[in-house]
């Protein structure tokens, strides 16, 4: 399938890619450091314990580690919310490590805009699910100007650290953007990394001199793990329950996004096979033209969360979506 625009669900992206990051090994306060050899012998319930008065006294590394647990659900039931607060909190102390989760669970949880800024702070830095979401955010001209060499150079970096939908990702671009382009991304890639390795190396010296506010995380436990998407586009949340089956045709405004095609049969034909669906019974085909692309949408929800609802169903099928306003 070729796009000029990448459609997918960055839901799961935003906090993949657990097995990139190794720890950083830096001085940490009694309990905290005894709650990490816990952690990494398998003892989660000790490592929480051991981490929970540091916590509550404020401390930094205790808290991201917390927010880590909550996010995993080692040790602790699994709770999101409570992971997110933490990670806030430990943000605002000068965690760098949680400002970076915390801007990517942002974002995992639709609020892109409050997210970007967080999530540029961590591309800088050389963090490739921030890079993912940067370079295609450059790519598709959302939450970014759209710069395609940019965002091939950020791709590129995000695939050399190991991040598996970054690969998706290029060879759909690789589609539209011009060789000459991306020669140079190639060397704006170099650049990009030298860059974020000096921010690193400025980071450690300032943990040295006791700066904790540009200090990177001192923590053993690796970023969360989560699924990874197969293709990028951000969308919101979305909502467990499958929209119900309709039998007749639907009247609402609201919309779900399928995917954009350079070729127009590709459309006609993907909706042949999607239109049988529970998902999208009752609705109608959308084909809206985007210049050398035309978009599918399947047109006909009465709200944000019933087409949400649906897009889950087609994700869980393995078909991209993303909702799409009225």
């Amino acid at each position: 399938m070729t796009v000029s625009r990448i459609n997918s669900n960055l839901r799961s992206a935003a906090m993949a890619g657990a097995a990139i990051f190794t720890a950083i090994a830096v001085p940490a306060a009694a309990d905290v450091k005894s709650g990490v050899d816990a952690w990494s012998q398998g003892d989660f319930n000790r490592a929480v314990n051991e981490w929970q008065m540091p916590a509550q006294n404020g401390d930094p590394d205790a808290l991201f580690n917390l927010a880590q647990a909550y996010r995993l659900g080692r040790g602790v039931a699994a709770d999101v919310s409570r992971a997110r607060e933490l990670y806030a909190e430990a943000a605002q102390k000068g965690h760098v490590k949680a400002a970076d989760n915390y801007g990517l669970l942002l974002f995992q949880q639709g609020e892109q805009k409050s997210a970007m800024p967080l999530i540029r702070a961590a591309a800088d830095r050389g963090d490739p699910r921030a890079q993912y979401i940067v370079g295609l955010s450059h790519f598709n001209g959302d939450y970014a100007d759209k710069d395609w060499p940019r965002a091939y150079a950020l791709l590129t970096l995000a695939q050399s650290a190991g991040l598996p939908q970054a690969s998706t990702a290029l060879a759909q671009m690789d589609e539209y953007i011009p060789k000459e382009q991306r020669q140079q991304a190639q060397l704006l890639a170099r650049e990009i990394e030298a860059e974020a390795g000096k921010r690193r190396a400025a980071e450690l010296a300032s943990v040295d001199l006791g700066k904790r506010p540009a200090a990177p995380a001192p923590s053993a436990i690796t970023p969360v793990p989560a699924p990874v998407a197969a293709t990028p586009r951000p969308v919101r949340p979305v909502p467990v329950a499958a929209p119900p089956r309709s039998a007749t045709n639907r009247s609402g405004n609201w919309k779900v996004q399928l995917g954009a095609f350079g070729v127009r049969a590709n459309a006609d034909k993907l909706w042949r096979k999607l239109a049988g669906t529970s998902a999208l019974s009752g609705t109608s085909k959308i084909l809206v033209p985007a210049g050398r692309v035309t978009r599918l949408q399947a047109k006909g929800f009465a709200s944000r969360a019933e087409a949400q609802a649906a897009c889950t169903a087609l994700q869980r099928q393995g078909q991209a979506c993303m909702v799409a306003k009225p």
